[in-house]
């Protein structure tokens, strides 16, 4: 067997799918709960936060802060209500986000940080923010997000010209001391009417300095929560259509690459889902599943990947509902299975291709969810199995898959059950199937001592096989 291994790389899918993990309606679920749940880590995981230094109130979650102040939307607060960057000048790295970022990064995902940042901070609070994220592989930055919005608070302190100048400039700042940080601009949405995008003239250059295009479509949203209830007639929702979402996320590619001289760029969308308080639970389910078979029927090349906001949300826009008694809790919604069955399918899956073959001692690069190398092993197996079971003797950080379900051992464990890989989907017959094992980062941050290419790459060495236990019967039989 040890003869047989060989070398597998990890490559994008056709569509890359994310997760939105805590935000102003929802708190944060670690990855173990979310791998278990869903059975395979996302290309990404979005972390909403704020950095609004300059004000009297920070670093003060602003609700938390203002908790007695008459409010009646959920962005009349003097900053947005995300939680707060505890990092940048005069901060430290010792708390959120980076301690939700280390778990992100661990479990073989690369992480998508959402930033609103006061555009009036100095360069000094930048530069410390890129510095905060050299370690972190490759982040994908998404840089005071709907723009051209007049909702939040970057918005309401500078011009709509000084959003996007704003933008261009945290760029160029990154490019310097964070070169492994990739920048998301999520700006206007093309409009049928002008022919162009929302203020397209202010965010030209900002369009075309930016790694990523981006938009945030809903394909229903009731953006009065939770200060009022939707009901029929009311003005604080809205729901549109799959197909109006998806030909609005297409068009506003188009325009992109044509303000672009006709050179394309990623495009993502990096909010997406139907309100379960506009749709109801079961609708919701029906919109996300069409309008993901709209991408996948269409091979809609042009969009790279989108991201589901989000896990776990106090209102109806997640995958679970928060138990209003216990914040811990996830009440799973209909669009749990559909959402799963979705991200389970080939066409929104990373391709692993096989390489040459290997054997132990042997070394192994985390590049990232969309290019690293790991190992396979080849496992025979007669039938069904009763234990199937994997265990290492050394301190490794790993995401292993086997029969379609992805599993993460920590330095910690030693014995990993890979028997839930065979619930949901019980071999019928005598088959071979391959152990995939990748090795992220144990700590979630990379080394700057392994080499040049320390800030994108991760390197780590299994040195002998681990055991792995397939028995076909229980350890007893019953009495015949």
């Amino acid at each position: 067997m040890a003869e047989q291994i060989k070398k597998i790389h990890i490559g994008p899918a056709k569509c890359a799918v994310d997760l939105g993990d805590g935000s102003e309606r929802g708190e944060y679920v670690n990855q173990d709960y979310i791998l278990h749940t869903l059975g395979r880590p996302h290309r990404a995981i979005n972390l909403m936060y704020c950095y609004y230094p300059l004000d009297k109130e920070w670093p003060g979650r602003i609700s938390e802060v203002m908790k007695d102040a008459d409010v009646s939307f959920q962005w009349d607060y003097p900053y947005d209500d995300y939680f707060p960057y505890k990092g940048g000048l005069n901060g430290n790295t010792e708390g959120e986000p980076f301690t939700f970022m280390r778990d992100v990064r661990r479990h073989g995902q690369d992480v998508c940080l959402t930033l609103t940042i006061d555009p009036n901070v100095s360069d000094d609070h930048l530069i410390a923010i890129a510095k905060d994220l050299r370690t972190f592989g490759r982040v994908m930055l998404r840089i005071n997000h709907e723009a051209t919005g007049d909702w939040f608070s970057f918005t309401k302190r500078t011009t709509c010209q000084g959003v996007a100048d704003f933008y261009v400039h945290f760029h160029k700042i990154l490019k310097e001391h964070a070169p492994n940080v990739s920048t998301i601009l999520c700006a206007g949405v093309y409009d049928p009417n002008s022919g162009e995008i929302e203020k397209e003239k202010e965010f030209k250059e900002a369009i075309l300095t930016t790694d990523t295009w981006s938009i945030d479509k809903y394909i229903s949203l009731h953006w009065g929560w939770p200060f009022d209830v939707a009901e029929r007639g009311g003005n604080s929702h809205s729901r549109a259509y799959p197909d109006d979402v998806f030909n609005s996320a297409k068009q506003s590619f188009e325009r992109f690459k044509y303000l672009n001289g006709g050179t394309a760029k990623p495009m993502v969308m990096s909010e997406l889902n139907a309100d379960g308080d506009v749709v109801g639970p079961y609708e919701q389910a029906e919109i996300i599943t069409e309008f993901c078979n709209m991408v996948k029927n269409e091979k809609a090349e042009w969009l790279s990947g989108f991201t589901l906001y989000q896990f776990r949300d106090r209102g109806r826009l997640g995958l679970e509902i928060e138990d209003p008694n216990n914040p811990d809790v996830g009440i799973p919604q209909p669009e749990m299975a559909a959402y799963k069955e979705i991200i389970h399918d080939d066409y929104f899956k990373p391709v692993i291709t096989e390489k040459e073959e290997a054997q132990f001692p042997v070394k192994l690069r985390w590049g990232g969810a969309e290019d690293s190398e790991g190992i396979s092993i080849p496992l025979h197996f007669d039938c069904n199995p009763t234990f199937c079971e994997i265990t290492f003797e050394e301190d490794l950080n790993l995401m292993m898959e086997i029969n379609g379900k992805w599993f993460y051992k920590s330095p910690k464990a030693k014995t990993i059950d890979f028997m839930s890989a065979f619930y949901e989907k019980p071999l019928t017959c005598e088959c071979d199937l391959t152990l995939k094992i990748f090795a992220p980062p144990a700590s979630g941050e990379n080394d700057p001592a392994q080499g040049e290419d320390w800030d994108i790459n991760y390197y780590s060495t299994i040195n002998k096989m681990p055991n792995i236990r397939i028995r076909f019967e229980p350890t007893e039989l019953k009495k015949k």
